[in-house]
């Protein structure tokens, strides 16, 4: 039995902690001992694991270095003794790291799920001066791969596994009653974006767009589903713009399935992401997309064939591409389902946790 500790900030409704919680509850429970651990706090999906048996610790760290928080997470290193240590998101991945104990450690798996960008000149010095505790550094995608590969990382500790993503379940509403929950008239042409509302989603490129699609596409309504910490400044973009009474927030919503069966295309304008959980989900449902043309969406989305790419910041092409769609059902129809035949045959979860599972395996050396 290989025993996996399985560590990340929080088990908020996030992305990565998505796919953190999918793989934990994937995995088989014949092969491997789970132990989840949230270094900061739970979250909702701290219950969801917990109803399915998984034990959920919560460390609690105050602080950026916090040493009550690192002492804590050794002491629950030491008690369980994992085969593995797999860690997700720069403060797991660094504390991980930290504490495991050099003269027995277990293989250190490392998540990293986004091209990191942001990160400043003293993120990027921790991340190389703990490659040496790194037995295997995991990408969502090529992109976040090649990104730690210039960062400094061996390129022999570099995996590649995609996200996993659930098959759409059908919607439980009316498109009507679906609408009518966000306020929006229910003959409207549905453009949505859901996510996080931070600057580098470039939300404020979609509320731009709206001032051109709207004469290209009366009837278009712009659906911001999520939050985050641009929502205050894209909320009062979107009241000072002309189409104001077309740009609607919904906030953080559990019925996606719901809101992707509403929506006739779905826009991702970001300058930078790993691999979005969000345009998988939409692409998995059919609905056709228009993304930002960055290495990590061109690992998805084909131009004219999955979806249709824009240039960053091309607030004009955004509007464009969508017009393309609300005009042409036909085209909608037909990119959507060759999106949705991708999801299923290339990025399903059961793809993601045989990855993981074999990783764990060759790492723990077939414990």
């Amino acid at each position: 039995m290989i025993r996996v500790l399985l560590l990340i900030p929080t088990l908020d409704r996030s992305g990565a902690e998505k796919q953190f919680m999918l793989l934990a509850a994937g995995l088989p429970r014949e092969q491997f001992e789970i132990r989840v651990v949230a270094l900061t706090r739970g979250g909702p999906y701290a219950d969801e694991l917990q109803s399915l048996g998984i034990p959920v610790t919560i460390v609690g760290k105050r602080f950026k270095f916090d040493p009550s928080a690192a002492y804590s997470l050794r002491r629950l290193l030491r008690e369980f003794q994992p085969h593995i240590l797999h860690t997700w998101l720069f403060a797991a991945n660094s504390y991980g790291r930290m504490v495991i104990d050099s003269r027995s450690p277990p293989k250190v798996i490392v998540s990293e799920r986004c091209v990191d960008t942001w990160k400043g000149t003293w993120q990027r010095w921790v991340d190389r001066r703990l490659f040496h505790r790194t037995a295997k550094l995991v990408g969502n995608s090529q992109s976040v791969a090649d990104f730690y590969r210039d960062l400094g990382c061996p390129p022999e500790k570099i995996d590649v596994i995609p996200n996993g993503i659930e098959a759409p379940t059908p919607a439980t509403i009316s498109r009507k009653n679906v609408l009518a929950a966000v306020n929006i008239p229910a003959d409207a042409q549905v453009v949505t974006f859901i996510g996080r509302l931070a600057k580098q989603k470039r939300v404020n490129d979609l509320i731009w767009c709206m001032e051109t699609l709207q004469h290209l596409s009366p009837r278009a309504h712009l659906l911001i589903v999520g939050d985050g910490p641009e929502r205050r400044r894209l909320a009062d973009l979107a009241h000072q713009s002309r189409v104001a009474p077309s740009i609607h927030f919904a906030g953080h919503r559990p019925d996606t399935p719901n809101l992707l069966s509403a929506t006739d295309v779905f826009c991702l304008a970001s300058d930078f992401e790993g691999q979005s959980n969000s345009l998988m989900e939409a692409m998995a449902a059919a609905v056709p997309v228009v993304v930002s043309d960055i290495p990590p969406n061109r690992e998805l989305v084909t131009d004219r064939e999955t979806g249709l790419l824009v240039k960053v910041g091309d607030v004009v092409g955004f509007a464009q591409c969508c017009h393309r769609f609300l005009a042409n059902q036909e085209l909608s129809r037909q990119i959507g389902n060759a999106a949705r035949s991708l999801m299923q045959d290339d990025f399903s979860i059961k793809q993601m946790v045989d990855a993981y599972s074999a990783l764990y395996q060759e790492l723990a050396g077939g414990k």
